[in-house]
Parts: C-alpha cells; sequence; structure tokens
C-alpha cells in the first residue's frame, strides 16, 4: 500500500521510493507489534514483572508511528528531522528489542515484538546511513 502512494507524488523525492516504502512498512510493522505485545503483557498474570516491557512496548510504538508519518510527507523535506527521528526510532527499537528479547524465552507476543524490532531497526539504520 505504501509504495502505490509514494509512486503518484508528483515531485522529487530526496530517497529511493522502494526503500522508503520498505522503511514505512517496517516502521508500522513495528508499531503495530509493539502496540499487541504491550497489550499482551497487560493480559499477562505477572503483569508487574513486565512494566518496563511495557512501557518500552508503548515508546517504541508512538516513536515508530511518528516517524512512519513524517517520512511519508515529503514537501518541504528537512533531512535534519528526519535523521533525528530516524535516529530516535533506532534507540527506541533497539532499546525494546532487547526487552521483549529478555521475556521472549516465556512469553511468545516479546519474541514476536523483538523481532520486528530487530527488523524495523536494521531498516532504519540502512535509510539513515543513506540521507544527505
Amino acid at each position: 500500500m505504501t509504495n502505490p502512494m509514494l509512486r503518484t507524488y508528483p515531485a522529487e523525492i530526496n530517497m529511493d521510493r522502494t526503500r522508503l516504502a520498505r522503511v514505512i512498512d517496517e516502521l508500522n510493522a513495528c508499531a503495530q507489534a509493539c502496540t499487541a505485545c504491550a497489550d499482551a503483557c497487560l493480559s499477562e498474570a505477572a503483569v508487574t514483572e513486565l512494566t518496563k516491557c511495557i512501557r518500552t512496548d508503548l515508546d517504541c510504538a508512538d516513536i515508530c508511528t511518528a516517524t512512519a508519518r513524517v517520512l511519508s510527507r515529503h514537501t518541504g523535506y528537512d533531512a535534519n528531522i528526519t535523521r533525528s527521528l530516524l535516529t530516535a526510532c533506532i534507540t527506541a527499537c533497539r532499546a525494546c528489542g532487547d526487552e521483549c528479547a529478555s521475556h521472549a524465552g516465556m512469553h511468545e507476543h516479546c519474541a514476536l515484538c523483538a523481532e520486528a524490532c530487530r527488523s524495523c531497526e536494521s531498516a532504519c539504520r540502512q535509510l539513515l546511513s543513506e540521507i544527505s
């Protein structure tokens, strides 16, 4: 869905549209996984042991969502804002991925979330390295 929208943008985009679409898709997938993981954590019997996980899930979801939204806008593009958001997203994905990985042995939702965070972190790093 993201790629067709990017193809319709009438002006120049300072990034490879296919790669940009992939990153936006990764951001959205990560945000969804983090939101679902936080909700699943809230349903666990030992919810108090998952407080940090829930917090990092929600922070990561919010940051990924905001980053995807900004990456979807190109009029008046500011590379400094994009770099800052990608850096914040990389940090959030790393923290959330680490936290979820620490619970992955007991909670499958945490394992899946950690995987989504790692994939998103990697995609954001790659795009960040290409921004001039």
